[in-house]
């Protein structure tokens, strides 16, 4: 199969240089069909952006140290087992200790077992919502906004979700500049399928502190969750403005870019992107 040199421009080279996956993985991924590049003039492998995101997911699993077997093991026991149209934007992939896990809605599983799983903490594939750790000051009584927002973390931490945000209103409450709490907020409301209220959240601390381009960030994951991508396109834009050196905020950018149609600008990000992974 052959495409135009816009729609495929990426080679084996330049994926390995940009994600530092190695050329044996990539073929690896390609024999096993879980990615279908196109060939250039010369028959190379030519790759397209959605190719590179799903590869950047490998990438992520080799980052959290999952072996190369078991990545490809795991990646294929995974296509078998979804329809012939891959729901890139819709799965959620990471790793537990050294087992793939899938998140896709509601549900969560081991792709080689197909077993459900429970409570695991898995890494949206566009990118991690941020949640801040808050350093308690000395001297804090219950009733400081500190006080409160450990509380918040602690509960949490515990599954007490509906304890938890009370603790983080109350923290705001009382300190409504405090974005770390606007931050860990929304990000549990998105947890509990609320990102309407996660939405309303993040954009009242922009009301608060409009230069903090965390909120940007996570209110465009917030947007994308909803749909929005018109919306949260321009909430990455924002925080790229503010946050230049945001590799997320610019993997993220060229994602919608490109699923908007909007080739030039999808690979301008995602040239950004490549470079800040190079100096990281």
């Amino acid at each position: 199969m052959t495409n135009r040199p816009d729609e495929t421009p990426y080679t084996l080279k330049s994926i390995e240089a940009m994600l530092g996956v190695s050329p044996g993985v990539v073929r690896g991924l390609v024999r096993a069909g879980f990615v279908s590049p196109a060939r250039g003039p010369r028959n190379e492998l030519r790759f397209s952006f959605r190719d590179v995101v799903l590869l950047r997911t490998a990438y992520a699993l080799r980052g959290a140290k999952v072996a190369p077997r078991t990545i490809l093991r795991s990646l294929r026991h995974l296509r078998r087992s979804l329809p012939s149209e891959l729901p890139l934007t819709g799965l959620r992939v990471s790793a537990v200790g050294n087992t793939v896990v899938v998140r896709d809605g509601e549900l969560q599983w081991e792709p080689e077992s197909g077993q459900l799983l429970i409570d695991f903490d898995v890494v949206p594939s566009r990118g991690t919502v941020r949640v801040l750790e808050h350093k308690a000051r000395k001297g804090d009584t219950p009733e400081t906004a500190d006080a409160h927002f450990r509380r918040a973390q602690h509960l949490e931490g515990e599954g007490r979700a509906e304890e938890a945000e009370r603790a983080y209103r109350s923290t705001l409450a009382l300190d409504p500049a405090n974005v770390d709490a606007y931050l860990n907020l929304g990000a549990l409301l998105c947890d509990l399928g609320r990102s309407v209220d996660a939405v309303d959240t993040y954009s009242e601390g922009l009301r608060r502190v409009p230069d903090a381009g965390s909120l940007h960030f996570n209110l465009a994951v917030a947007l994308e969750d909803l749909g929005e991508r018109e919306a949260a396109l321009a909430n990455y834009q924002r925080c790229i403005a503010l946050e230049p050196h945001s590799a997320d905020a610019h993997f993220n950018a060229a994602r919608l870019h490109d699923q908007l149609g909007h080739m030039q600008q999808a690979v301008r990000h995602f040239n950004a992107y490549r470079r800040l992974q190079r100096s990281s």
